[in-house]
């Protein structure tokens, strides 16, 4: 695969964290976007019904896992501006077409992760799909769904709790 493929940052590097090694010099971060019913009776957002969900290459570290789009964070850019510019890059999410509701951290240390929970706007219909070839597909998953797929390890390991900050959100 040509390097012009692949969208290339300061930042992209490995971090050694005791025995094993993350992506990101300056750490990581992913956009779980999520879709939800609409709103129930008084105003309050109706539950998560379906998120966005990337197919990784083969290539890629857990390769044919699904997760989040996301990937290390640049040299003075917050990890909501790493996550929002990953999940354009990867999967063609248009930044101004979700509202950030919350963050998860996953603190190493020397290195972190950081979940940046989103929604569509209101009405808005945001269109995803696969924008470079870190991704064999991008889709919305119908959230009854997402279990039944070859999940990402950390991606499943955090799956249940960023579910209840989403619900949190309500």
């Amino acid at each position: 695969m040509s390097g012009t493929l692949h969208h290339r940052h300061p930042g992209d590097g490995w971090v050694q964290c005791g025995d094993h090694q993350h992506w990101g010099l300056h750490g990581a971060a992913g956009l779980f976007l999520v879709r939800r019913a609409p709103p129930a009776p008084g105003g309050r957002p109706g539950r998560v019904t379906e998120v966005v969900l990337q197919h990784r290459a083969t290539w890629s570290h857990h390769g044919g896992t699904w997760g989040i789009p996301g990937g290390a964070v640049a040299p003075g850019e917050t990890p909501t501006q790493g996550a929002l510019r990953e999940a354009a890059e990867e999967a063609g999410v248009d930044p101004a077409s979700v509202r950030v509701v919350a963050e998860h951290v996953l603190d190493h240390g020397v290195w972190t992760y950081t979940t940046v929970l989103a929604e569509t706007l209101e009405g808005r219909r945001t269109h995803v799909s696969a924008t470079d070839p870190e991704s064999i597909e991008v889709r919305w998953v119908p959230v009854d769904d997402v279990a039944g797929l070859d999940l990402h390890p950390a991606f499943a390991a955090s799956l249940p709790h960023l579910m209840t900050l989403l619900d949190d959100q309500r």
